[in-house]
C-alpha cells in the first residue's frame, strides 16, 4: 500500500522547489522530508502521477463532506391548476416535512409557461413538451375519454357512435395546452365530433363539476376524474372510440450538474407515482434507482 504521507511530502518538495521549502510548509523537520524523500522513487512523472491522485483524494473527500451537508435551498415549481390541487398537494407537504431546509414557491395555472424565461426550476404540463432547452420526462398517459352524468344520460340517451354525439350537449375544454375539438378514433381514422357546446372553459376541475351536476358531456383526463367515475358520478362513453391523448410531462432547464435539491424532489415525485401508477409510469431519469421507484 502505498504510504500517503510520503506522496505529500514529496508533492510538497516539487512544488516549493527545496526539503527546506516543503519542511517549512509542513511543519516538519528538514531531516525527515529527507528520510522520506529517500523512500521514494523520485521523478518529475512520479510526480504527476501521485498528484492526480492527492486531487481525487481530496475531490472524493469533498463530495463526501457535501453529501453530509444540510440539502437547502429554493425550488421554483410550475403546474396545472388540477395536477396540483389533486396529487402534488399532499406531496408537497410530504417533501417538505422530509427537508425542512427547502422552501417551495409553487404556481398553480393553465397559461402557457416559459421555463427558461421565468427562471422556474420545474415545470409540469399536461401535453408534450417540444422545448430543447427543457429536460423533459413523460411522467403518465392523461388518459381523456368522453363522460356524462348518469341523470343526463337517463334524460339525453347514451351516445353508442360518435356521429350520434350532435345530438348531445357538450362541455368544452379549451386552454394554451388543451385542444378544444374532440377527435375520436374508429380504428381506421380519426371522426371529429361537432356537439353543440353550451359551456367552454379553460379548467378542468370546472368542467368535470359541471358534467356531474348534470349539464352536459365533456372530455376529460381519467387521473382528474377517477373518484367521480368510481363513485358512478360520472360514466365513461364512446370506449370503442380512443380520443387523442396527452401525457404529464415534468421538465427543468438542461444543465452539465443536477443540484441536489432537485434529485431529492425529483426522486420523491417518482416514488408517489409509483406508488399510485405502478407500472404505468412512462419514462424514469437514469438516477431513479429501483430502491427510489418501488411501492
Amino acid at each position: 500500500m502505498m504510504d500517503l504521507n510520503r506522496v505529500q511530502i514529496f508533492a510538497q518538495v516539487v512544488e516549493q522547489g527545496s526539503f527546506t521549502g516543503a519542511a517549512k510548509a509542513l511543519g516538519i523537520t528538514k531531516a525527515t522530508v529527507s528520510r522520506k524523500i529517500a523512500e521514494l522513487e523520485a521523478g518529475s512523472s512520479y510526480y504527476n502521477r501521485i498528484n492526480k491522485i492527492l486531487i481525487d483524494l481530496q475531490s472524493a473527500e469533498h463530495q463526501l463532506s457535501a453529501q453530509q451537508q444540510l440539502i437547502k435551498g429554493n425550488l421554483k415549481i410550475v403546474c396545472p391548476i388540477e395536477l396540483g390541487q389533486l396529487f402534488l398537494g399532499p406531496i408537497f407537504a410530504q417533501f417538505l416535512t422530509l427537508y425542512p431546509d427547502i422552501t417551495i414557491d409553487a404556481e398553480l395555472t393553465n397559461r402557457k409557461v416559459d421555463a427558461i424565461e421565468e427562471g422556474i426550476d420545474l415545470l409540469f404540463q399536461i401535453a408534450d413538451s417540444s422545448d430543447t432547452r427543457l429536460q423533459s420526462y413523460a411522467l403518465v398517459n392523461a388518459h381523456k375519454s368522453l363522460m356524462a352524468s348518469p341523470a343526463y344520460l337517463a334524460q339525453h340517451g347514451t351516445p353508442k357512435v360518435p356521429q350520434d354525439l350532435t345530438k348531445h350537449k357538450a362541455i368544452r375544454l379549451q386552454s394554451a395546452h388543451i385542444e378544444g375539438a374532440w377527435k375520436l378514433f374508429d380504428g381506421k381514422s380519426w371522426i371529429i365530433a361537432e356537439p353543440m357546446t353550451q359551456l367552454t372553459v379553460n379548467n378542468v376541475t370546472l368542467a368535470r363539476e359541471a358534467a356531474i351536476a348534470g349539464l352536459g358531456i365533456t372530455a376529460v383526463p381519467s387521473i382528474i376524474a377517477q373518484t367521480a367515475l368510481e363513485k358512478g358520478h360520472l360514466i365513461p362513453l364512446l370506449d370503442d372510440y380512443p380520443m387523442s391523448q396527452t401525457k404529464v410531462v415534468l421538465s427543468y432547464p438542461q444543465r452539465a450538474y443536477l443540484p441536489r435539491k432537485y434529485r431529492v424532489f425529483i426522486e420523491f415525485i417518482y416514488s408517489a407515482l409509483f406508488k399510485r401508477w405502478g407500472s404505468q409510469v412512462l419514462e424514469v431519469p437514469d438516477f431513479i434507482s429501483q430502491a427510489d421507484t418501488s411501492a
